[in-house]
């Protein structure tokens, strides 16, 4: 590279906050992103306790889990653009500050309906702190080599807040009320403001005509059908059910009606020009077909160490651990890999390195074998987060830097929108591997075969009412077909991934790291000291460090 060019990018560095402070700013968006991904967790254990406490209806119990992350994934499309026209940091502090107001109502909740708009609040919250974190991550980090080793941690951090929130719901729960939970977010919001603001550098896209507040709306109100119907059905709800049916249909036509609006507005509110790339159109796809496969496996695998094992909730999160490390690995190392291989490869082999632990974890049977999940998860966690990694990235470094905060809300929309159909339909191969094998059952009637061929748990409730030889055998029959709907359930999420392989070959063979187009401007020198820059994409083996 030129001295020129070096130069330039010295000055767009300034010009964007992002000098020697640029670290800095990334610490403060990981601990941002961090509590955003302990809040997603830190609840689940915390759910008997709220129970007895709060004593909430079936409904109410299922909206307090589930409002936060379908809130959040509604709108993140709403303020990712929104942050693009009035400033995304503006948006990050709004977003800290209803964050920190929201946990102080949830943990002081006297009713199931206060606690259920406090997590509706904090889905907002989240929603204004996500994609914001991304797009200024985008704009401080201008160099794509930097900027890929920041995704990277980033990356981690969010690894660390899901697996860490159930540890530290469990250790708050254990010396102080289900409250504590919340609560933890209030000291962490009150330092990241201040600092957020003294340190985090404004910025915004160019701005061009008034902001489509109708296709806002109709963005929101779409995703939040969509993710709805779609959460409906993996929690086993009828497909031909209206709580089901109808926000699915809604949803669908308001997402139809809003990408034809924004093709045909001169100043839409993202630009679908965007997935005319086929690195952006491929990256989001990949991020989806990720989600998709290994989401709805996890809780499956959950329920497989706790139900067929026998082991505790403590014991459970211990075995699961060593996914999250493995994904940290991954993403600390990713910078270095995607240098080394570039986008294409490194989706590819992190597709298929995922596939293959899936394949290694189908050797699980009914009785333990540590070393073999141990393995079979540290693959998984290397594997997953190596092509998220890589995704993430190139979807980031396609887009334009003005649309920053819409492509953080496309890609962070495509991993809820992924997760949730990834456990509605591996959660329909799971029973309906998993029912036949209860349809009849030595000395077991009819009606509690059926009872039992809903959920293993059931299954081991109806088994101890009917106790004696029949309960025994329910058991062991439920047992052996959970396995056996493990088995099929975990060649499908292959089958999944290996597509996923497949088409991350669209993605670019090389890392692409010549500077940016869009430069500050510099004045304009005298005609005979005009500079010739040279901007060239590097070959990885020029971007090594």
């Amino acid at each position: 590279m030129s001295g020129t060019t070096t130069a330039a990018v010295r000055l767009r560095r300034r010009a964007t906050g992002a000098g020697a402070n640029r670290w800095v700013v990334l610490v403060v968006l990981c601990v941002s992103l961090l509590l955003v991904a302990l809040d997603a967790t830190v609840l689940h254990v915390a759910v008997p306790a709220v129970t007895e406490d709060l004593r909430p209806g079936a409904i109410e119990l299922l909206w307090i889990v589930d409002v936060y992350p379908l809130v959040c994934a509604s709108l993140l499309i709403l303020f990712g653009t929104l942050g693009d026209r009035v400033g995304r940091r503006r948006i990050l502090l709004l977003g800290y500050a209803l964050f920190g107001v929201a946990s102080a109502v949830a943990a002081l909740a006297q009713t199931a309906e206060t606690l259920i708009l406090a997590r509706a609040l904090l889905g907002v919250g989240g929603a204004m702190i996500m994609p914001a974190t991304l797009s200024i991550l985008r704009q401080v980090f201008p160099d794509r080599r930097e900027r890929a080793l920041a995704i990277g941690i980033w990356s981690a951090v969010a690894a660390v807040g899901a697996a860490v929130g159930p540890l530290l719901g469990g250790f708050l729960l254990e010396h102080f009320w289900w409250g504590a939970v919340f609560l933890v977010n209030i000291p962490l919001m009150l330092v990241s403001l201040p600092v957020g603001r003294l340190l985090l550098p404004e910025s915004r896209g160019d701005g061009g005509g008034p902001w489509d507040v109708v296709g806002a709306l109709m963005a929101a109100v779409g995703l939040f059908g969509v993710v709805l119907g779609v959460k409906r059905l993996g929690g086993g709800e009828p497909p031909t059910s209206p709580f089901t049916l109808v926000p699915l249909l809604v949803g669908a036509a308001l997402l139809f009606f809003f990408v034809r609006r924004q093709g045909r507005r001169p100043h839409p509110l993202v630009d679908l020009r965007m997935f005319r790339r086929p690195a952006f159109s491929t990256s989001v796809g990949c991020i989806v077909l990720a989600m998709l496969a290994l989401v709805g496996l996890e809780l499956i695998a959950a329920q497989y160490l706790q139900l067929v094992l026998g082991l505790s909730p403590l014991e459970t999160g211990l075995r699961l651990l060593p996914l999250t490390i493995a994904a940290m690995a991954a993403g600390l190392a990713g910078a270095r890999m995607l240098r080394r291989f570039g986008p294409r490869r490194m989706v590819c082999f992190g597709f298929c390195l995922t596939a293959a632990a899936v394949l290694t974890l189908t050797a699980m049977g009914a009785t333990d074998n540590a070393g073999l999940l141990l393995f079979g998860f540290v693959l998984l966690g290397f594997g997953l987060e190596t092509t998220l990694f890589g995704a993430y990235e190139s979807m980031l470094s396609e887009a334009p830097a003005e649309q920053a905060g819409g492509a953080a809300a496309i890609g962070e929309t495509s991993y809820q929108l992924g997760a949730g159909i990834g456990i509605a339909l591996l959660g329909s191969v799971m029973n309906a591997a998993y029912a036949p094998g209860l349809a009849s059952v030595p000395g077991v009637p009819p009606h509690a075969s059926d009872a039992a061929g809903h959920s293993l748990g059931e299954a081991y409730e109806v088994a101890g009412r009917l106790g004696g030889p029949a309960g025994a055998a329910l058991r062991r029959a439920a047992r052996d077909s959970f396995v056996h709907g493990l088995h099929v359930t975990l060649l499908v999420s292959a089958g999944l991934l290996l597509l996923g392989a497949v088409m991350a070959l669209r993605l670019p063979r090389i890392m692409q790291c010549g500077e940016e187009s869009a430069e500050v401007e510099l004045p304009a020198p005298r005609e005979a000291e005009k500079p010739r820059v040279v901007v060239a994409a590097l070959d990885v083996r020029d971007a090594a460090p």
